[in-house]
């Protein structure tokens, strides 16, 4: 071998050795200081425009009911500082997605109201100490498929050093000890013509494992699981899926089940993986961009281009409580006066399709806010280069429990000029549990039977 090539495998090898190690003590320091606990920038912006992180909300306003399953808004008596519009939006486009511009410029009745920056995000003392433990300690394995199960309680990357990274954070993001539960979960589609039509209520019951970290029974490679029974429609009533995603992707992928109360039995679901569209949520959503992205990263490679400053759906209290049923919805986007938008600095990764692979998308660009790796969205391309579909994320703080819980979406398909709604708990609200049930109460067929039985 000569010297040349010698130097090269070096530094290859110091490459491979970077894209899997966790970050040194030095830049771990940086956690609680310059840096939250999560890894966001504490500071603020130059402008002021975003402010300082200071612990997060963890106050609950006057009005609010412990455990009713709705969460009073503590900023509803604040006014816009501006709005954007058709007219005045090339004055904001660098803090615009591409989705957010093409919504303003097709829809003149279109607009974004902006609001002050809160930095409401916060979490529990247990996942914060956990969170600094595996800046040092956690690790991505086979081709960033896979995390050590050694990293479990806390975000797994607060300092990212790859786009795979900030992928996983979103992934084992915090959603609650014990997750959550939602009794009316409701799903919509806007047509083409504006008529919004429910596709699915369902019962869902979301947790992730891999914050368990006491439970004996839990697989320690089991991070995330979520069940969903459907309500309604009527053709639909009584179906059930449940689907389960584990830290090694590679040995072990996605199982899934469904159960049909025609057949009265449960099946394997293989394919609810990738791009296969959802269809108790009416096609528009697909099973790789759940909760904005779900499953394994082996179809695309996944590019971090940095932070930048967007405005982002936040604090969306009004969006997830107040505006219900079709008032939410105006024939060709939602009601802008049911959002809330606020500017918050974002990861920015890049997902590109692999050659040789196949999906619906040829890219996606997402947008991942520092403090929460919930809110924010994507935009995707066709196999043509052109904008195919937009989503945006919303997050509220459920300051009794310091959960920052980002589970209303809406998903804007310019293909087919229609707009989906995913998370809708308007109706029932969310739920927190308690505890978490045993193992043997979470199979497919125990869920069905004590569901459909309560």
């Amino acid at each position: 071998m000569t010297i040349k090539h010698l130097y090269c495998a070096v530094l290859m090898a110091l490459a491979a050795t970077r894209a899997l190690a966790a970050v040194g003590n030095d830049e771990a320091r940086q956690l609680g200081t310059t840096l939250t606990e999560f890894g966001a920038i504490k500071a603020g912006n130059k402008e002021g425009t975003i402010p300082a992180y200071t612990g997060g909300l963890t106050k609950a306003p006057p009005g609010f009911r412990r455990d009713s399953g709705f969460w009073v808004d503590p900023y509803r008596d604040e006014k816009p500082l501006y709005r954007i519009n058709a007219g005045n939006m090339e004055q904001y486009a660098d803090k615009l997605s591409a989705g957010q511009k093409k919504l303003l410029r097709q829809n003149p009745d279109y607009y974004l109201d902006i609001y002050p920056t809160h930095r409401s995000a916060a979490l529990p003392d247990h996942v914060l100490k956990a969170t600094v433990r595996n800046a040092t300690t956690c690790k991505t394995l086979k081709d960033n498929y896979a995390v050590d199960t050694a990293c479990r309680g806390g975000l797994p990357f607060p300092i990212p050093t790859n786009g795979y990274e900030v992928m996983w954070n979103v992934l084992l993001r915090y959603v609650g000890d014990n997750g959550f539960t939602t009794a009316n979960g409701r799903s919509w589609i806007v047509d083409a013509s504006g008529r919004p039509t429910m596709t699915s209520d369902q019962y869902t019951q979301v947790e992730k494992p891999y914050y368990q970290t006491g439970l004996a029974d839990r697989d320690p490679q089991l991070y995330w699981r979520a069940f969903a029974l459907t309500n309604a429609p009527a053709r639909k009533s009584g179906q059930a899926e449940l689907i389960a995603d584990y830290l090694d992707t590679v040995d072990k992928p996605r199982r899934a089940w469904s159960y049909s109360p025609g057949q009265r039995r449960v099946k394997l679901a293989p394919e609810f993986v990738y791009d296969t569209p959802v269809s108790a949520l009416g096609g528009v959503i697909l099973y790789d961009e759940l909760f904005m992205f779900s499953g394994k990263m082996d179809r695309f490679d996944f590019k971090l281009l940095g932070k930048k400053e967007m405005f982002i759906p936040y604090n969306s209290y009004k969006f997830n409580f107040e505006c219900k049923d079709e008032a939410q919805f105006t024939p060709k986007h939602v009601n802008p006066g049911c959002e809330r938008w606020e500017l918050h600095r974002v990861w920015v990764v890049e997902a590109t399709l692999k050659p040789g692979f196949r999906h619906a998308y040829s890219k996606r660009t997402y947008y991942v806010d520092e403090d929460t790796y919930g809110a924010g969205g994507f935009d995707s391309l066709d196999h043509n280069g052109e904008l195919y579909r937009s989503m945006f994320n919303s997050v509220f703080q459920a300051y009794d429990h310091a959960i920052p819980l980002a589970l209303k979406s809406v998903t804007y398909d310019f293909n087919r000029s229609n707009y989906a709604v995913l998370g809708d708990a308007s109706v029932g609200g969310f739920l927190i549990p308690g505890s978490a049930l045993p193992e043997r109460e979470m199979t497919v067929e125990a869920m069905v039977a004590r569901e459909t039985t309560r």
